[in-house]
């Protein structure tokens, strides 16, 4: 596990510029909110889920996410099809900022390319620190 200031970033997910997380088991990749991303956006009081069965493509919109004051896009971190969605959120969405990266996943879809996970960020990798540092320091502007 990576800690960058108050922040954790478990080392075997993948992470993109939305600050979302994608956690590959098989050809099944789980989405979520990092530990980041649900801080920033304070307590979430919404989730809009996309439905199964729904084919989604890499960087294209597929839900939203709410807090008081602001509202997200959630974003395919790969192509594939929507196998499972986190019904759970309907009734308590503050399991994102409770648990981002176990109970409080958002949605579960088939890859069709795993491949494309190689485009998103890891904590591993060189130059992480320096870019989350600058996206934080970019957000408090």
């Amino acid at each position: 596990m990576l800690k960058i200031g108050d922040f954790d970033f478990p080392e075997e997910l993948y992470y993109d510029d939305h600050h979302q997380y994608a956690r590959a088991e098989g050809d099944v990749v789980t989405l979520g909110l990092s530990h980041y991303a649900q801080a920033a956006a304070k307590e979430i009081n919404f989730v809009g889920l996309p439905r199964a069965g729904r084919k989604v493509e890499q960087g294209k919109p597929i839900g939203s996410v709410e807090s008081g004051k602001w509202v997200g896009r959630l974003y395919a971190p790969v192509s594939g099809e929507i196998i499972a969605a986190n019904q759970t959120l309907d009734d308590d969405p503050t399991l994102i900022n409770q648990d981002p990266y176990g109970e409080g996943w958002i949605v579960k879809l088939r890859a069709t390319d795993l491949g494309q996970l190689a485009g998103l960020r890891r904590c591993t990798d060189a130059g992480f620190q320096r870019w989350f540092l600058a996206e934080v320091e970019k957000n408090q502007k």
